[in-house]
């Protein structure tokens, strides 16, 4: 699971990347929140169940779920056509699995904006514009291939021949794809493509520390345009969790209590980006570990089970499966199972979030 960092040069992008990327909250999730090259890293998804299933079931680590952060060069007007880092920055964020824009929402005369003032709407459609341009040019050069492979009586060729038309009439709309709806065949078409404006986008509001709640005009304008577009706003005062992310834990605490936080907004930014991924978690729990398994949302239980191994999917037999609500009445899972509370579920059965599992199968 990848989710590209975008925004405009001067928004906070970077200081947010690092300060997700390094906080020293990993250090008591057991999880290497580890830089994995100058512009990748890794992030855990909070999730406090892990702690309050490991008050019954005592593991020697908690192991949350995390997902890989790619923080995209600052983009400028006009890179669809070269500007700035132009096609270098395109190819990143076509790799990505969804889309974190940080948009610029304080005014600060010390921090120059690229455009000379701070408008959060002309940020997000700046962006917008540039990435549909480019995947007008990326359907607009597979055409011509796709129509010649389609003459022959390639019915894949006719397929994408199909998609191409539907996507740019939609492009011509000033529309993102995002917007558009696709069956599962068309869906991989889509995906071949990398388009950029089918990814899922989640708007992080980059506030100052006087409006930690986000409630100010300019994450309110931000706030109106992501509702018509159907994507969510995370504010966040991204110069203030860099700081909250180097203290040490009691000190990071006090900080929080003093800003009024009940914790780091990354959290929220985290788990945020997790959900525009369609993804959520079922948990295995054990003496050894107690952990956080991402699986899309939809998924069965040969499907969840083989997240863990193949060979676990291959084999599957059935799973055993309770709920943390369960755990915490009855104290333990024997006694789970002996109130019948412990289900037996087979292949058919659609995993739900915060399933405790354990998968049976054969060799």
């Amino acid at each position: 699971m990848e989710v590209g960092i975008v925004g405009l040069p001067n928004v906070g992008k970077s200081t947010l990347f690092n300060a997700l990327t390094s906080s020293k909250s990993a250090q008591s999730a057991n999880y290497p929140f580890c830089t994995i090259e100058p512009n990748e890293g890794i992030v855990a998804i909070p999730d406090d169940r892990l702690r309050r299933i490991s008050q019954y079931i005592v593991p020697k680590k908690l192991v949350p779920t995390a997902l890989k952060l790619v923080d995209i060069a600052g983009i400028v007007k006009g890179a669809s056509e070269g500007q700035g880092l132009g096609n270098k920055f395109l190819s990143h964020i076509r790799e990505v699995d969804a889309i974190l824009q940080v948009v610029r929402c304080f005014d600060d005369p010390d921090v120059i904006h690229v455009s000379g003032k701070v408008d959060p709407v002309s940020d997000i459609e700046t962006i917008e514009i540039e990435l549909m341009l480019a995947d007008m040019q990326t359907l607009d050069n597979s055409h011509s291939k796709a129509e010649r492979a389609a003459k022959s009586g390639d019915k894949e060729a006719k397929l994408r021949v199909d998609v191409i038309k539907k996507c740019l009439a939609h492009l011509q709309t000033d529309q993102p794809l995002r917007k558009l709806e696709f069956d599962e065949n068309e869906q991989k078409v889509v995906s071949s493509f990398g388009l950029m404006t089918a990814k899922q986008i989640l708007y992080v509001a980059n506030v100052d520390e006087n409006d930690l709640e986000g409630k100010g005009p300019l994450v309110m304008q931000c706030r109106e345009f992501a509702a018509k577009v159907g994507a969510g706003v995370v504010p966040v005062c991204a110069k203030l969790e860099a700081e909250i992310a180097e203290l040490e834990e009691a000190d990071r605490k006090e900080m929080l209590d003093s800003v009024g936080l009940a914790e780091p907004a990354l959290g929220v930014v985290a788990r945020e980006a997790y959900r525009v991924l369609g993804m959520h978690s079922y948990f295995t729990a054990g003496e050894m570990e107690v952990r956080a398994w991402p699986i899309p949302i939809g998924a069965t239980a040969p499907q969840a089970a083989g997240v863990i191994h193949t060979d676990f999917e291959k084999g599957f037999i059935r799973a055993e499966i309770y709920q943390l609500e369960d755990l915490e009445k009855y104290k333990s899972e024997k006694e789970i199972r002996n109130a019948g509370k412990l289900r037996v579920e087979g292949k058919a059965y659609v995993m739900q979030d915060g399933d405790i599992c354990h998968f049976l199968f054969s060799n």
